[in-house]
C-alpha cells in the first residue's frame, strides 16, 4: 500500500513528521505500507520551510513539485498541475493524504479524486466561519472530497455530521501538531536571540503576525504594535517577522527600544521561546495549540478561530483585531488572572498511531 504525503506549508510539516514516523514504524514491523513524500513547493523560503526537514528529521521529499509564489489561483494552478503530471507519469498510490487547511491541502485532494484516488484529511471538520479567509474556502472544499475524516476534537467531528458525513467515515484522532510538540519538547534549542537581548524565563513576550486583516493595513498594523510595546511593561517582545509582515513593516518604519523584530525561526528555536515566554500574542492558529498543551497564556488577535478548544480548554483567549482590546487583556496577564486551562482530550502524542491503524484497516 503506497500512500502519498503532502506538505507544502510550514505548519503541514509538523503535522506529517509524526505520520511518516507511524508509517516506518509499521514498515519495520512487517506491514505493506510505503508513503511517498510530495514537497508541492508552496513555501519555498529556508527559514518558512527547509529547515523543518531538517529539525523534524523528515526525510528528503520524493518530489518536490516547485509550485512557488504567485496569486491563489496561481499556486493552485501549478500544485494541481504538477501534482497530476506525477500521479500520470508515476502511477497513482493507494491514498492520497492531505494535512491541514493550506492552498496545497486543497489543490492535492481536488486532483487526486479527479484521478479516482481516495484522499484522507488529516485535521478535518475545523472551520471558522470566516469565508473571508482562504483557508476556510480550502477546508471546506477539501472536506466536501474526503473519503477518509481525522479530527482533533468533537467540535470538528459535529461540524462534519451537519454536512452529512457518516459516523464511520470520521475518526476522531486527536491533533499530529501536538505529537510533533511533545516529541520533540526535550529538544527545543535557544536561539541566537536569547543571549543578544539577554532574556530571561516568563521575562519577554513572544509575538507573530501575518493575517491580512492585521497586517495589509499600514495604519492598523502600526496601530497594532503600538499598543502591545505601550501596555507590556518594558518588557521585550520578540517578534520573529512573517515575509508577508516584513513587506508592511519596511513602510511603516516603526521602531521601539523593546521590540525585537529577527528572521522567522526554526521549529525548535521557536517552541523554545514560547515554552518559557511569559505570553505570546498571535493571530496563528497552529501557535494556539501549541501554548495550550505548553500552558502558556495566548492572546490571538483574530474575530473568529476554527480551534474553539484553544478557548474553551486552554490557555487561549480571542481578542478581535481591534488594537483596543489589548489593554486590557495585557492588564488580565499582568495582574495574574490568566486562566490556567487543560489539554484536549487525544492531544497525548499519539494521533498519528490512531491514523495509521485506521488506514491499515480500511484500505486492506
Amino acid at each position: 500500500m503506497l500512500i502519498d504525503l503532502i506538505a507544502g506549508a510550514r505548519p503541514n510539516f509538523m503535522k506529517i513528521s509524526p505520520i511518516i514516523d507511524a508509517i516506518t514504524h509499521e514498515k519495520n514491523n512487517g506491514k505493506d505500507l510505503h508513503f511517498r513524500l510530495i514537497h508541492t513547493g508552496q513555501h519555498y523560503d529556508k527559514n518558512m520551510s527547509g529547515s523543518f526537514f531538517e529539525q523534524l528529521g523528515i526525510p528528503e521529499p520524493h518530489h518536490n513539485l516547485g509550485a512557488g509564489g504567485g496569486t491563489q489561483a496561481e499556486q493552485t494552478a501549478a500544485i494541481m498541475v504538477g501534482y497530476e503530471k506525477l500521479l500520470l507519469t508515476e502511477g497513482p498510490p493507494s491514498l492520497c493524504l492531505v494535512v491541514g487547511d493550506v492552498t496545497s491541502t486543497m489543490a492535492c485532494a481536488i486532483t487526486a479524486q479527479k484521478l479516482h484516488v481516495k484522499v484522507a484529511h488529516v485535521e478535518a471538520g475545523i472551520r471558522s466561519g470566516d469565508w473571508s479567509m482562504p483557508e476556510e474556502i480550502n477546508r471546506m472544499v477539501t472536506d466536501s472530497i474526503t473519503n477518509y475524516f481525522f479530527t482533533t476534537s468533537d467540535r470538528a467531528n459535529e461540524n462534519l455530521k451537519k454536512l452529512g458525513i457518516e459516523d464511520e467515515r470520521i475518526h476522531f484522532v486527536g491533533n499530529t501538531m501536538i505529537d510533533t510538540l511533545l516529541k520533540h519538547r526535550p529538544r527545543f534549542s535557544k536561539p541566537p536571540v536569547w543571549d543578544e537581548v539577554g532574556l530571561s524565563k516568563g521575562q519577554y513576550i513572544v509575538m507573530t503576525l501575518h493575517r491580512p486583516a492585521n497586517v495589509d493595513q499600514e495604519e492598523k498594523l502600526k496601530e497594532l504594535i503600538e499598543e502591545i510595546v505601550t501596555h507590556s511593561k518594558h518588557l521585550p517582545l520578540i517578534f520573529p517577522v512573517h515575509p508577508r509582515t516584513k513587506k508592511m513593516l519596511q513602510n511603516i518604519g516603526i521602531t521601539h527600544e523593546k521590540l525585537f523584530m529577527i528572521e522567522p525561526l526554526g521549529y525548535l528555536e521557536f517552541n523554545y521561546l514560547v515554552e518559557n515566554a511569559l505570553a505570546v500574542i498571535t493571530d496563528s492558529g497552529g501557535i494556539t495549540e501549541e501554548t495550550t498543551v505548553m500552558g502558556i497564556p495566548c492572546m490571538t488577535l483574530r474575530d473568529n478561530t476554527e480551534r474553539p478548544e484553544t478557548i474553551t480548554q486552554g490557555t487561549n483567549e480571542l481578542l478581535g483585531t481591534d488594537p483596543k482590546a489589548i489593554a486590557p487583556a495585557m492588564k488580565k496577564l499582568f495582574s495574574g488572572e490568566w486562566k490556567k486551562g487543560s489539554i484536549p482530550e487525544r492531544w497525548d502524542g499519539r494521533t498519528a498511531e490512531r491514523i495509521i491503524e485506521v488506514l491499515l484497516r480500511e484500505l486492506n
